[in-house]
């Protein structure tokens, strides 16, 4: 039987008086889009932030690929194998985008400190091997052609893609995208499926949290809603359109998606 790719169990975390998350979980399998989603203040960032290392949960378990992991730092998670990107975009501004997912990718490289400070022969081949890596990724996410542009000169869409781009430079078992579609106009959003479509078709696993009911219901396996911290429905994005706690809560009464 197929492990799960990520399984998170019983997750609860309380801010002083507010009970943000109760009693939570989530099981993903390997190859899988898996939507998180819920009104707002429903707990998906708070959700995301425990299993990313931002919070620390008040409980719960974890695991990624069949192994346990300890959600307690946020490079610790990284070097285990889950990439995130954030609601609110964190780029370095003023780098290229090339330099970019070179940061990203210095999460998985071998030269210490030493071959850095005296620029050692395997440092060059391997900060060498780094950039050729992410012009790939750049091409990768269609973007390429702005590799030596600074950030903060993209739009919106392409600072997007830049952020998944650099997600993805950690060769990770899990991209987890937090709200990729905020902000963005219909066409981006198009291009941004299909990226996500293309991910997944090269074999990733992803968790989306998305307030993009119509993306989410197009792209996703298995769809979780959370409101007010708990979990009111898990299946399929047929099954969750029909649940009636889903309707009510998220959809408004008497509506359902299309």
């Amino acid at each position: 039987m197929t492990q799960p790719q990520l399984k998170v169990a019983g997750v609860s975390k309380r801010f002083g008086g507010l009970q943000a998350l109760s009693d939570v979980g989530i099981t993903i399998m390997p190859g899988q889009v898996y939507g998180l989603i819920g009104p707002n203040g429903a707990g998906k960032t708070t959700f995301f932030n425990v299993m990313t290392g931002l919070y620390t949960p008040d409980s719960g378990s974890f695991e990624l690929g069949g192994e346990p992991y300890k959600p307690t730092a946020v490079h610790d998670v990284a070097r285990a194998g889950i990439a995130r990107t954030f609601q609110n975009i964190r780029l370095f501004a003023e780098m290229t985008a090339l330099e970019n997912v070179m940061v990203g990718r210095h999460v998985r490289t071998r030269s210490g400190l030493g071959g850095a400070i005296f620029r050692t022969p395997g440092f060059k081949a391997e900060e060498a091997a780094i950039a050729a890596r992410a012009q790939e990724l750049l091409d990768y996410v269609g973007i390429g052609r702005y590799a030596e542009y600074k950030a903060r000169t993209l739009s919106y869409g392409d600072q997007r893609r830049l952020e998944i781009a650099r997600a993805l430079a950690t060769d990770p078992k899990l991209i987890a995208l937090d709200e990729p579609a905020a902000g963005m106009n219909a066409t981006e959003k198009v291009v941004l499926r299909e990226l996500i479509d293309r991910i997944r078709n090269d074999g990733r696993t992803i968790l989306l949290i998305e307030h993009d009911v119509k993306l989410v219901m197009g792209l996703c396996d298995r769809v979780t809603v959370l409101d007010y911290g708990k979990q009111i429905a898990e299946g399929t994005p047929a099954e969750v359109q029909r649940n009636e706690k889903v309707i009510e809560a998220y959809l408004g009464a008497g509506h359902q998606a299309h």
